[in-house]
């Protein structure tokens, strides 16, 4: 038997998982015959313990990563589940074709993309990930096989959609991908003063451009607060001078392989460092308004560039706290979210602030919804930082929002249920022998 410590991309979480290896999408489930459950296990990028399984075991999916087909006349792409979207990038941006939705990482499968239903920067007009997912095959542990889409088998297609690998695997996908002349984008940088401003930013900017996400100053208070960098963007023009490309940006799609080499003893996130940081994030630009061509990479991923970057959390690792709030109360919630978060002196240089549009989430447990979403990244520092996020668990309650299961680990059933009604109604559709530990906390809490 082969059993391996898992570590959560937080690096909060390390538990002893059975794992059980996936040779080929035709071959039935390997199900442990003494009953432990089982669950998809991709390229680990979760935060938290959505796609761990502790007690149990892990179906090693990312052994799928075979592609199936690619017609570069239509961009319609059919591959296993467990492709990096990196590797489609790297199959389809040199025929003219990218993504149609990708988010903050490109390492990341495309069956957890789906489970995980993603968005991006132009979730106001593209949705999410899998509002682009043409149809899928899943595999149930009884050795069903159902290929889903919105007209057939529907149901199962709402349910494994944002579904977070409960209902079964995801064997393949067929996705329809985005036209695109080069690897460029047409970017512009903004600095704001205040969250009103930010408002007005994105509102403005929702017509003119596929892209748009803000950082945010999560550390100042009083009239300072909500300020922060807001950046926007569209693909590059099919004519575009290649002269006014700035000095030493990539043309391609290889890689870089800068890495953290180790894990520090301690976090390098802390107060003084956090308000510095900050600080100098925040007057980077001299201009208010600085307009740029960029490469996909560092507008999409700019994280990417430095591999096992969530080692600088220390050995305690980190959490990441990502909600939605409504429209009506986006406003005042965000800012008491913020004014909360500046008075415990904790949160992160991460600190991204995004506007959800209208379009519609496939998933009956997709966690986007028409709102403003906030993510931040805190040092684990055990009860102080729980007490934090009771406190902003209680806000996002009261603005009748929700929290995102891949970045969390540690959310309780009554905040989850309140922000996914439609979780009775997908129990339902759970393959009997399929669980995860986030799936176990959020249903045997009171």
């Amino acid at each position: 038997m082969n059993t391996q410590t898992v570590v959560s991309w937080g690096r909060v979480l390390r538990e002893p998982h059975l794992m059980l290896g996936l040779s080929s999408r035709h071959q039935a489930l390997p199900i442990p015959a003494d009953g432990q459950s089982v669950l998809p296990f991709g390229h680990g990028r979760s935060y938290g313990d959505s796609n761990l399984n502790p007690g149990g075991a892990l179906l090693l999916a990312g052994q799928l990563d075979r592609f199936i087909h690619f017609d570069p006349a239509t961009g319609l792409l059919r591959c296993e589940a467990g492709v990096l979207l990196s590797t489609i990038i790297q199959l389809v941006l040199p025929q003219g074709w990218f993504l149609p939705v990708t988010p903050g990482t490109q390492f990341v499968t495309v069956g957890g993309a789906m489970a995980n239903d993603v968005h991006g920067k132009n979730h106001h007009v593209a949705g999410s990930f899998g509002n682009h997912v043409l149809q899928f095959e899943l595999l149930r542990s009884d050795g069903t096989r159902m290929v889903c889409s919105p007209q057939e088998n529907a149901d199962w297609y709402a349910a494994t959609i944002g579904g977070l690998g409960l209902t079964g695997l995801i064997t393949w996908a067929e996705i329809q991908l985005k036209r695109v002349a080069n690897p460029f984008l047409d970017t512009e940088s903004i600095r704001f003063r205040s969250l009103e401003e930010f408002f007005e930013l994105s509102t403005a900017s929702e017509r003119d451009f596929e892209y748009t996400v803000s950082w945010i100053d999560c550390a100042v208070t009083g009239k300072r607060l909500g300020r922060g960098l807001f950046n926007r963007g569209n693909h590059a023009p099919a004519v575009l001078d290649t002269r006014l490309l700035p000095p030493g940006l990539p043309n391609g799609v290889a890689e870089p392989c800068l890495r953290v080499p180790l894990t520090p003893p301690i976090s390098l996130i802390n107060t003084l460092s956090l308000k510095s940081f900050n600080t100098l994030y925040f007057n980077k630009q001299r201009e208010d308004v600085v307009r740029s061509l960029q490469h996909y990479r560092p507008f999409f991923y700019p994280l990417d560039a430095l591999r096992e970057w969530n080692r600088i959390y220390g050995p305690k690792g980190f959490y990441q706290y990502q909600c939605v709030v409504p429209p009506e109360r986006a406003l005042p919630a965000t800012r008491q979210l913020l004014e909360t978060i500046a008075a415990s002196g904790m949160g992160s240089f991460l600190a991204v602030l995004k506007q959800f549009g209208q379009p519609a989430s496939r998933g009956m447990l997709s966690f986007p919804e028409p709102g403003i979403t906030l993510a931040l990244d805190f040092p684990n520092q055990g009860p102080r930082l729980f007490k934090l996020f009771d406190q902003l668990d209680r806000i996002v309650l009261d603005a009748g929002g929700r929290l995102y299961p891949a970045k969390d680990g540690r959310m309780g059933a009554t905040i989850f249920k309140a922000g996914y009604p439609r979780w009775s109604e997908f129990k339902s559709y759970v393959d009997p022998r399929f669980s995860s530990g986030m799936w176990r906390r959020v249903m045997e809490q009171s």
